[in-house]
C-alpha cells in the first residue's frame, strides 16, 4: 500500500512565519529612526555649507590682500545678513531663524565667490520647517566691529545652533 504524502507548509505555518518577519522589521524601523536619521542629514549638510562659505570667504579675503568681498564690506558692522540673491524681505523668514536677520533689506548676495571661484555655488539650506530659495537661503552672515565674520544656519533640528566664526 501506498501513502501518498503531500510535503509543504500549512497556511497557518506561513502565517505565523510573516508575522514573525513583520514584526522584526516593525522593531528594526523604529530602531533605525528614520525621522531623526533624517534630521541629522539635514543638519550635516548645514554644517558642511556654512564651512563652505566661511572657507570662501576667508579664501577671497587672503587673496584681495586683507579686504572682504565688496557686499560683505557694505555690510553694517553688528546688523545680521540673509545669504541669497533677493534684494528685499529678507526678514520675512525670521520665525525660522535661530538669529533674526536684523531688517527686510538686509540680504547680502555672495555670487562674487562663486564668479571668484571660491565657492561653486551659493548653498540653500535644506528645507526643514521653513522653505529656503536662492533669494532667502537659509543662512546668515554678520560682521562685527573688529572683522570676525560669523555664518549661522537658521534652522537646527537634532544640535544646537549650527555656526562659525573666524
Amino acid at each position: 500500500m501506498r501513502h501518498n504524502s503531500r510535503r509543504g507548509f500549512t497556511l497557518i505555518e506561513l502565517l505565523i512565519v510573516i508575522a514573525v518577519i513583520a514584526i522584526l522589521a516593525a522593531v528594526a524601523f523604529v530602531a533605525l529612526d528614520p525621522l531623526t536619521r533624517f534630521r541629522d542629514t539635514r543638519d550635516a549638510r548645514r554644517w558642511s555649507d556654512i564651512s563652505a562659505i566661511m572657507t570662501a570667504i576667508k579664501a577671497d579675503q587672503v587673496d584681495s590682500r586683507g579686504n572682504y568681498l565688496t557686499a560683505i564690506q557694505n555690510m553694517t558692522d553688528g546688523q545680521v545678513y540673509m545669504v541669497g540673491t533677493g534684494a528685499a524681505g529678507c526678514d520675512d523668514l525670521n520665525a525660522s531663524c535661530a538669529t533674526a536677520v536684523s531688517s527686510d533689506a538686509n540680504c547680502v548676495n555672495l555670487a562674487g565667490l562663486v564668479t571668484a571661484g571660491k565657492l561653486g555655488a551659493v548653498p540653500t539650506s535644506p528645507n526643514g520647517a521653513a522653505t529656503w530659495t536662492a533669494a532667502r537661503g537659509g543662512y546668515t552672515l554678520q560682521r562685527d566691529t573688529t572683522g570676525i565674520i560669523t555664518v549661522r544656519a537658521c534652522e537646527h533640528e537634532n544640535t544646537t545652533e549650527i555656526f562659525l566664526s573666524r
